[in-house]
């Protein structure tokens, strides 16, 4: 039977058991809604497509926003708090074990064998999301040039976040003569404030702590916390963003090891972000990747919490509209980059060539990509 007003635990168990099998970031969206629509009828088919449209409008994974949004209609902030830890746990718990294990044997011929391996497949990952993205998001002359320009920025090592601002200033002029009409949705004006207050708050305290009792995991929260504030697109924006800062701007991993990283993330289920646990154990171990996964997450639900009731104002406004599609042009460019980057550190040889085209072809075929992810791991420890 629905169950329209559901106990906090239904809504926890029912997203940890997507969660452990949320491979694919958005893919599991249409399984969201056929749980919490059809099944359950905790929201109703008009409310999950405002949903949609504001996941897509805000910072953050788009099925982790999705699961909290949900929660959020449902139950409230609890509810929120409910579904989106439900729904990422299991992901962060495969990827802090995986990083325990590749912190102890990275130096076994066959591991490093199965990492070298896997470099080509992410290069081939970077590669797919780049062209479906530019698909979806490059269909007009001004997009196509706010997403080369932010492409050269990044290429050139520069800031990706002020590439990021930069675009969507640009976006406020180019996109003028393009304001269309302003989506019709359905949104209840509740005020946010009581909401934001009992999420800040913790974290602001958690902050404080941290940059009293240690200077290296706040640090490291900070960098979570930028990361997560400017992925607009998905969780495959933040990859850019976070690579700049952990082998750039501080030098905290190599290249290198942050695909080995990546590759990690593809294995476990959950968003592409939550490499972010794998760059926290590398720093700080088991504190460090719980640091790392909550500030790589938390800020694009304060937002979504606050922004939720006035969805609606938002985006009725041409100017807001203008600096979302720029900030989703820009993602595009950067992801280029970040390929280019990526292919250029990657060890090729003849078979790693093959490898990569293979793992490539395999997923313009729409094949799921944990087995991209696990033939390519095998093959690797077989044939490199």
């Amino acid at each position: 039977m629905p169950e329209p007003r559901p106990r906090l635990a239904a809504i926890f168990l029912a997203f940890l058991r997507l969660g452990s099998t949320a491979f694919g970031g958005p893919a599991m969206v249409p399984y969201i809604r056929e749980m919490a629509v059809n099944k359950k009828g905790w929201i109703s088919e008009e409310l999950f497509r405002t949903g949609m449209a504001l996941c897509q409008s805000v910072p953050g994974a788009t099925a982790m926003q999705v699961a909290a949004y949900v929660g959020l209609r449902a139950r409230g902030l609890s509810g929120a708090l409910a579904a989106y830890l439900g729904f990422g746990l299991p992901a962060f718990c495969l990827i802090t074990a995986l990083s325990a294990l590749y912190a102890t044997s990275q130096e076994v011929q066959p591991v490093l064998a199965a990492f070298t391996g896997l470099k080509f497949v992410v290069v081939a990952l970077i590669a797919n999301a780049s062209l479906d993205f530019a698909r979806t998001y490059l269909t007009h002359a001004p997009d196509k040039v706010i997403a080369l320009g932010t492409g050269l920025v990044l290429g050139l090592k520069g800031n990706p976040i002020l590439a990021i601002i930069g675009a969507c200033l640009v976006g406020l002029v180019l996109y003028r003569h393009m304001d269309g009409p302003a989506p019709e949705l359905c949104c209840t004006h509740k005020n946010p404030v009581r909401r934001l207050l009992l999420l800040c708050i913790p974290l602001a305290g958690l902050l404080a702590a941290l940059a009293l009792l240690h200077p290296g995991l706040f640090d490291l929260a900070m960098v979570m916390f930028k990361v997560d504030l400017f992925a607009f697109g998905g969780g495959y924006v933040s990859l850019p963003l976070m690579l700049h800062e952990v082998t750039t701007a501080r030098t905290w991993m190599s290249p290198e090891m942050f695909m080995d990283g990546i590759a990690l993330g593809q294995v476990t289920p959950g968003p592409i972000v939550i490499t972010s646990a794998f760059v926290g154990h590398h720093l700080y171990g088991l504190a460090g990747a719980v640091v790392a996964g909550v500030f790589a997450f938390v800020p694009s639900l304060v937002i979504l919490v606050g922004v939720t009731p006035y969805f609606d104002r938002l985006q009725s406004s041409p100017l807001f509209r203008r600096a979302v599609r720029a900030s989703l042009a820009s993602l595009v460019g950067l992801m280029a980059a970040v390929f280019a980057r990526f292919a250029v550190s990657a060890p090729w040889s003849p078979l790693g060539a093959v490898l990569c085209l293979t793992a490539f072809i395999a997923l313009r075929a729409r094949v799921d990509i944990l087995w991209v992810v696990l033939a390519g791991a095998g093959l690797s420890v077989l044939v490199l």
